[in-house]
């Protein structure tokens, strides 16, 4: 494997949007760092209390419709997993981002604005090298959905990251769908960035009954009613459904903050068993080695 270094951006600069759930306005402004500062969000609204949470799988406090990371003082950053695979997309390692209110901005409901933002700015090599996280074994976890269906994940030894994910909904709009991602031969940026996230009207409905999906609409997220794709436009490739879980799941692995060689296999997988994966494989020193 071939040295690479870390990298940050070369200047300041900020993006406003709502928060999908909260439909709250937050103002993100990426600011760049020193060498092995990592991802690291500062609550700017936030005074009286520690406001930095590190962006760490173990600062996860909340997997259900995105991931939240929190840190000993309480103070949240929400939905964050889209930035977060923006980030690793781009190639940032190490990254300051202020935000002033709980709820990272959803925009359109992929990472390709974040990326834009990024690459608008500057993408600067820094001087050390990048660890990887290397997987030494196969681990595996599973759930069951609400619904009591079986979820799982895995992750196994591998020169390469590649995520396979499959997905299966009885909505025949989104129905069964399976993507291998290998980082090595396919385009983040061109391939994987721009699928935006998804929900069914009856959900949504629910969702917003519970004062969640406050700013969703169908200018930030795909919307299935029954077996009907609501936004005029459609999709933006066959596979939208699955690619934007792959999204999600880069974002949640990024959380181990590194880049990973190993090969993740998912059904119907999702924030939650993404954090637990984490958790399984830091649990024993065996599982892993930097490099």
């Amino acid at each position: 494997m071939r040295k690479s270094f870390q990298h940050t951006i070369t200047y300041p600069i900020s993006c406003s949007g709502i928060g999908v759930h909260s439909g709250k306005l937050s103002t993100l402004t990426f600011n760049p760092t020193e060498e092995n500062f990592g991802i690291v969000f500062k609550r700017t609204d936030i005074t009286d209390k520690n406001n930095l949470i590190s962006a760490n799988f173990a600062n996860v406090n909340k997997t259900k419709l995105g991931t939240t990371i929190t840190n000993d003082d309480g103070v949240e950053v929400a939905t964050i997993e889209h930035l977060m695979a923006a980030l690793w997309g781009a190639g940032i390692d190490n990254c300051l981002i202020e935000i002033d209110n709980i709820e990272v901005p959803v925009l359109d409901g992929s990472s390709e604005p974040f990326v834009f933002f990024i690459q608008s700015t500057g993408i600067k090599r820094q001087k050390k090298y990048r660890k990887f996280l290397k997987i030494l074994k196969k681990i595996s976890v599973e759930d069951k959905t609400q619904e009591g269906e079986l979820c799982k994940s895995s992750i196994e030894p591998s020169d390469q990251f590649i995520i396979d994910l499959t997905i299966d909904f009885k909505s025949t709009a989104i129905g069964k769908q399976q993507y291998i991602f290998n980082s090595y031969s396919d385009s983040f940026l061109k391939n994987i960035s721009r699928a935006r996230t998804y929900g069914q009207m009856h959900e949504v409905e629910y969702l917003r009954s519970n004062n969640l999906a406050l700013g969703g609409s169908l200018e930030n997220a795909i919307v299935v009613d029954n077996d009907k794709i609501l936004n005029p436009e459609g999709l933006r490739s066959p596979e939208e459904f699955v690619k934007h879980k792959i999204v999600d799941c880069i974002g949640d692995l990024y959380l181990s903050g590194n880049h990973i060689l190993g090969k993740f296999t998912g059904y119907k997988s999702g924030h939650c068993l993404n954090n637990k994966l984490l958790k399984e494989v830091f649990s024993n020193k065996e599982n892993y080695k930097f490099i």
